[in-house]
């Protein structure tokens, strides 16, 4: 028995219904999503409320009206603030001009000059007139210039030139005119006798004040340290040539060696002793001019002489023999001195030695 062939007239189902059917399920899960999304939109925002994860808590805001934002913490600048400084590559407290300092007591000419950062030399060149190119001179009160560099403060003259200056002070004419403290127009500089110009770098030697050495002979000389102390020197004991410090401190309280002072200043308090550094014979002991003030100078009779100043009493006598260690005077403020300590000088045959290359160290 053979199927029956489809009737003919029996109708086939549209191809829209047929993908309905297939997909009927994943259209009615996502319709079902789309729902539930719908309904948590409306439940979580509402028209007039700003969100802020609670409903509850979220103030209303008016018709029309944009959502504030929060305020923000204002914050300090980083940084450290600055007022504009027309000498930036100075430190503060730069001048380009000279100014007046008044010596106060303990005041050294060393010491001075490092307050100002410029060299010794430079307050001794800008003070001739005062100090007359001896340290010891300085005295309390006394008013100094201070150079604002290192090099010549100069009092120009009548007859003076630019190049004549600068040639006499190792300097170059560049070097005056572009200072920015002598003020000078660069195309046509006048400078009025009496003006004090700058002269950045300039030099000169010294006319240096000294006391004159004593040297001990077989024979005897005569003597020639001019004050009341000198006295004839002959014969007497003779020093070893390891020196001893002449005092109990062993540090300085004023002026170093260099240039301009040709020894050290001792820190002292006034009355202190003072013991000979090395034996030998007193070839001097008294008051002297200068700035020494009273003085002791011991010849040791091997090419060295020592010399002890400002000192305040003296305990030996001109040609007495004194052996190493001896009390030879007590340390004081005598002569021109701002202050007690020792002066002590070391020379050899007619130059000055550092004490520092003799002395133990410290």
């Amino acid at each position: 028995m053979t199927a029956s062939p489809p009737e003919k007239n029996s109708p086939r189902p549209p191809a829209f219904l047929s993908w309905l059917s297939a997909y009927r399920d994943l259209i009615s899960w996502a319709a079902t999503a789309i729902v539930v999304i719908a309904m948590l939109g409306a439940y979580v925002w509402r028209p007039g409320q700003a969100f802020s994860g609670s409903a509850a808590s979220s103030p209303t805001l008016a018709a029309n009206s944009r959502l504030a934002l929060p305020d923000l913490p204002t914050l300090a600048p980083i940084g450290v603030e600055r007022e504009a400084d027309a000498h930036t590559s100075h430190p503060d407290g730069w001048t380009d001009k000279a100014i007046d300092y008044t010596v106060q007591k303990g005041d050294s000419i060393f010491g001075i000059a490092k307050q100002f950062n410029i060299t010794p030399e430079s307050v001794m060149w800008a003070n001739y007139d005062v100090l007359k190119d001896n340290p010891d001179m300085l005295s309390i009160g006394q008013v100094l210039k201070i150079p604002p560099t290192n090099g010549i403060l100069y009092k120009w003259q009548a007859g003076d030139t630019l190049q004549g200056v600068a040639d006499r002070y190792g300097a170059t004419v560049e070097d005056i005119l572009t200072w920015p403290g002598n003020d000078l127009d660069i195309s046509n500089p006048v400078i009025a006798p009496g003006t004090y110009i700058m002269v950045p770098g300039g030099h000169r030697e010294f006319v240096q004040w000294i006391v004159p050495i004593v040297a001990r002979g077989r024979a005897g000389v005569l003597k020639n340290i001019l004050g009341p102390g000198g006295c004839d020197v002959s014969g007497g004991a003779y020093g070893s040539g390891a020196f001893i410090w002449p005092t109990v401190n062993h540090y300085l309280s004023g002026n170093d060696f260099w240039s301009g002072h040709l020894g050290i200043d001792i820190a002292a308090g006034l009355g202190t002793a003072v013991w000979a550094a090395d034996s030998g014979v007193v070839i001097y002991a008294g008051a002297i001019a200068g700035g020494y003030g009273n003085m002791v100078m011991i010849d040791h009779g091997n090419g060295y002489q020592t010399l002890y100043a400002h000192l305040s009493g003296i305990k030996v006598q001109c040609g007495q023999s004194v052996a190493r260690g001896q009390l030879i005077g007590l340390a004081g403020s005598t002569g021109n001195s701002t202050g007690p300590h020792l002066h002590f000088e070391v020379r050899y045959e007619g130059g000055f030695i550092n004490p520092w290359k003799v002395l133990p160290a410290p």
